[in-house]
């Protein structure tokens, strides 16, 4: 919360590269407060609401304020622009403190957020003054057009029902450790030299990444058995469909589900395969009304019906 409203300070007094780098900092104390807490074993249920005021003031009120004092100052219409990016800051963390209480999600909600989280979307608005703090001159990535329609845009992104990714849930394969270190340490690098352009390419691949999150998600939607496994698991169902695709086979007739009920699918060539789910129940009826599956299952026939050939 002091991080934000110092941002606000630095921009009053033509600061603006401290106003930023102020708001980056409560973005990565936003990131820790949670994990600390745990850690420390402090969690309480004033800290969750003081959590959510503070994303409020240094993601909601502090980037609008930025905004206005650099590029909307004595502009009615950029006054409104900016009070519309705040009130929807605030929506999406009121719908966050919402979706928390929801116990009725799927298993991988998760690994999602809905829309894009508040310290993003407060750095994201200020992405025209990075760029102009980064060139240096005028442009019309800094127009007052082009700054209006960057902030309703971000702002609409705040509120929507797009999945992004959450980092919480995000596990680095033992394999990948050595070079996310390597990147980590150019990315440190980078930031040390050239600040804002760093900024700046993390938010643009941040941005890219929502049609990503959106396939993916669609794809865990599809796949429920791949919901509650390690990630290697999932990365082998994945690949499995893909060569099925490729292939121009069909997808698996049976999908395992942790918790569903039990029951097996015959073969043809004996032997049995998979898990039998709800929708698969059609076709559990066609093919018990086959005769030679009776036998094949060890289930008997109705004693009403008379006898053929297929039951001796």
């Amino acid at each position: 919360m002091c991080a934000g409203l110092s941002a606000v300070q630095f921009a009053l007094a033509g600061q603006f590269e401290a106003a930023i780098a102020a708001i980056a900092v409560a973005a990565v104390l936003d990131s820790l407060d949670g994990r600390i807490a745990r850690l420390l074993d402090a969690t309480s249920k004033m800290g969750a609401e003081l959590d959510s005021l503070a994303d409020a003031i240094s993601f909601g009120v502090a980037p609008a304020l930025v905004l206005y004092v650099w590029r909307f100052e004595g502009n009615r219409v950029g006054w409104v622009i900016t009070l519309v990016f705040a009130v929807c800051i605030i929506l999406r963390l009121a719908r966050f403190n919402t979706l928390l209480d929801d116990t009725e999600q799927p298993l991988y909600a998760k690994e999602f957020f809905v829309g894009v989280p508040a310290p993003a979307g407060g750095l994201a608005a200020l992405l025209p003054l990075i760029v102009t703090l980064q060139i240096g001159h005028d442009g019309w990535w800094n127009s007052n057009a082009v700054v209006m329609v960057w902030t309703v845009a971000i702002a609409a992104l705040l509120i929507s029902r797009i999945p992004t990714l959450s980092l919480k849930t995000f596990r680095v394969p033992a394999r990948a450790v050595a070079p996310l270190l390597v990147l980590v340490g150019l990315l440190a690098a980078a930031v040390i030299t050239y600040p804002m352009m760093a900024l700046a390419c993390v938010l643009v691949v941040y941005l890219l990444h929502v049609p990503y999150a959106v396939r993916r998600q669609h794809w865990l939607a599809k796949h429920p058995e791949a919901w509650d496994v390690p990630p290697r698991e999932r990365r082998a169902i994945r690949r499995a469909h893909g060569a099925g695709r490729r292939l121009g086979l069909r997808p698996p007739r049976i999908r395992q589900v942790a918790g569903a009920a039990r029951a097996v699918w015959p073969r043809r060539n004996g032997g049995t395969h998979g898990v039998l789910l709800p929708t698969d129940a059609p076709r559990m009826r066609r093919s018990l009304g086959r005769g030679r599956t009776w036998r094949r299952m060890g289930l008997r026939r109705n004693q009403s019906r008379p006898s053929t050939r297929d039951d001796q």
